[in-house]
């Protein structure tokens, strides 16, 4: 005899028969003159056929329905006071990313700036947000109502109840650097939708589990292995993963394994490209993404309404099973005719998964000069494919492939919010101190480790940078690092001179970079000056990691240092020369200009950095903390310095 699902619920929650709503129908039940029970099992039985009759029973009947979706939302959803304050970093830290910090700061957001900054938005701007975090939330909890009341949701009492007990705990829906799914546990300060709904991974969570609960009736020596609803893992993980009994755990499982989402079925990139036009209906595109397993904000209703009043947006279907184009597997937002922010896939932090480069490389024709600022992208992607597969297969990575992996020449760039974990994935598998002498094309003993060992052989430098070092490197000697990869010391020659500020201006703003409104009056000031005639300008590109610092400096001991190795501030003008020079500027990167300080119209002095937003420009920006001071965790801030001196 199978093990009921009332003794499974008891089992998972010992105490769930003496909670007051148990308690309650017990109550009720013998002023009624109705038989009860002590038992466990039975007093949850009873509970269940309370839940059938109210949800059951009037599933045709809207208003009962919506008063049962109205106490899962006070009970459930977020209230508005429980809204994070990480919630409001993350939508800064956003918008500093996408090159728009100067907007935040024109609509009243207070920036304090510390270990990690902190964003104070305006109650004006915060109202209509959390509506729609707490919308969104409403919504998607009501799909699980919707479907486990309808006729649809053949399922026992119990199956419902634990698959919707179990949701109401489960946040967001994160895929793992490993391969692996999860749902990070729901907290009261949660802002993330409740779970995407999918029939189809349900329907193998809860049969499972139920077939799990029959062989626990049988005799122990009759007991067999449930069968593997997995098509991924092996047979001893699937039996282990079902030993948790948990509901999280299985779906998040069976809702990676949804065939088209195999990797059998990305390799299907055939389908087409839908186009929702600005301010239409978001159902229909929310519909499309209904049941699939994605990262995109956009499966929420109110979000994509947001995001269409703003401009188009664009959807590739790769085809499914039986050839139809319904598999969400790029994402274009627009804002205007304008691209708002980098294409996302559905891989981790919405990446590109393996196999779609060439069909976003091929629709970013369509976008002209903006569409070729993300081609870089899907190339490197496409590269880091063929080379991950390349490692896979046992074959040797040639100077070019290691030269891409460990990004010597040019960051890799993906479409996520965070680098790609592949990236780092290929590298933990391998030896640096093998792969240098490769990419360097020189013997080990050509390698120099401390300035003494610098000779006329010397081919590279690994080392801790020291007084002399930059009078000692050859010119033309390219590898140059305090450590290898993540740490190479870039030695520039850039054109300075000849231009007036507006000439600079002039240019920047011709070939569409931006400058904020405080560095334009860095521009303007008198103490702007350039040489009148044109020359070229040696520089140096490094971190504050790279002079030895392990903990933030002040600005004092970190130019001190440099100026120790022979290093100067750079003529103011290196900052609108350098951002018309440097087109191949990371996404993200930050690079300060050191310099003498140059005031605003406030009378607040600053310096110079370059930055490559996330919107796909490139910026000219000012910092008053000169690049030291802003954060704790800044020991990777570059900083360009001169190799000769300038007088003011």
């Amino acid at each position: 005899m199978a093990e009921s699902g009332e003794q499974f619920l008891h089992r998972k929650d010992p105490k769930l028969h003496t909670t007051g709503p148990l308690e309650h129908e017990q109550i009720r039940r013998k002023r009624a003159g109705e038989e009860t029970s002590q038992k466990p099992a039975d007093k949850i039985a009873s509970w269940l056929g309370i839940i059938d009759r109210t949800h059951m029973g009037h599933k045709d009947d809207p208003r009962v329905i919506e008063r049962i979706k109205d106490y899962y939302h006070r009970e459930h959803v977020i209230k508005p006071e429980n809204v994070p304050q990480s919630y409001w970093n993350l939508q800064g830290e956003i918008a500093v990313n996408e090159g728009r910090k100067q907007d935040l700061i024109n609509v009243g957001v207070q920036i304090a700036e510390g270990p990690k900054p902190t964003y104070t938005f305006p109650e004006e701007l915060k109202e209509p947000a959390i509506r729609t975090v707490i919308s969104n939330q409403e919504q998607s909890l009501d799909r699980w109502v919707d479907y486990l009341t309808s006729a649809d949701a053949q399922y026992p009492m119990w199956a419902k109840y634990w698959a919707f007990r179990s949701l109401t705990k489960m946040g967001k829906f994160e895929k793992m650097e490993d391969g692996r799914t999860r749902f990070a546990n729901r907290e009261k300060n949660t802002v993330s939708s409740f779970p995407v709904l999918n029939p189809r991974a349900l329907a193998n969570t809860i049969g499972a589990m139920n077939a799990k609960l029959e062989e626990r009736g049988k005799p122990k020596k009759e007991q067999e292995p449930v069968k593997n609803l997995s098509t991924t893992l092996a047979e001893a993980d699937f039996q282990s993963l079902l030993s948790t009994e948990d509901f999280s755990q299985l779906y998040a499982q069976f809702l990676a394994e949804i065939p088209q989402y195999s990797t059998h079925g990305l390799e299907e990139t055939r389908g087409k490209w839908v186009k929702y036009d600005q301010s239409s209906d978001p159902k229909p595109l929310v519909a499309s993404l209904e049941g699939h397993p994605l990262e995109w904000c956009t499966a929420d209703i109110d979000t994509a309404r947001t995001q269409l009043s703003g401009g188009p947006f664009h959807v590739y279907y790769s085809i499914d099973e039986e050839g139809n184009p319904n598999v969400p597997r790029l994402a274009i937002r627009m804002e205007g005719d304008r691209i708002a922010e980098p294409p996302r896939g559905i891989a981790p932090d919405q990446h590109l998964d393996p196999y779609i480069s060439d069909v976003l490389e091929k629709k970013m024709e369509e976008f002209g000069s903006e569409g070729q600022a993300f081609k870089k992208r899907a190339e490197d992607m496409k590269r880091l494919t063929q080379v991950i597969q390349k490692s896979e297969r046992g074959q040797t990575l040639d100077v070019s492939d290691l030269t891409f992996i460990y990004e010597l020449d040019t960051s890799i760039e993906g479409f996520g919010y965070h680098k790609d974990p592949r990236v780092e994935e290929v590298r933990s598998k391998r030896n640096p101190e093998d792969d240098m002498p490769v990419v360097f094309g020189c013997s080990r003993e050509k390698i120099a480790r401390r300035v003494r060992d610098i000779n006329a052989d010397t081919k590279a430098y690994v080392g801790p940078l020291e007084p002399g070092i930059f009078d000692r490197l050859p010119v033309n000697m390219e590898h140059v690092y305090t450590s290898f990869p993540e740490s190479k010391i870039r030695r520039e020659t850039i054109r300075i001179g000849g231009k007036t500020f507006e000439q600079l201006e002039q240019e920047m703003e011709a070939q569409g970079m931006k400058i904020s409104d405080t560095t334009r009056d860095m521009l303007h000031s008198p103490d702007f000056t350039s040489l009148p005639n044109s020359e070229n300008l040696d520089i140096v590109r490094l971190k504050i990691a790279d002079l030895g610092f392990i903990k933030r400096p002040t600005p004092d001991q970190f130019y001190a240092k440099a100026k120790e190795l022979g290093l100067e501030f750079c003529p103011v003008e290196v900052g609108p020369q350098m951002r018309l020079s440097y087109k191949d500027q990371p996404t993200g990167e930050k690079v300060f200009v050191a310099m003498n300080r140059l005031a605003d119209s406030h009378n607040r002095k600053g310096i110079f950095f370059l930055a490559h937003g996330f919107d796909g420009r490139f910026w000219l920006f000012s910092d008053w903390d000169l690049g030291v001071e802003d954060v704790e965790d800044n020991l990777d801030n570059q900083f360009v310095f001169s190799l000769r001196k300038f007088e003011p």
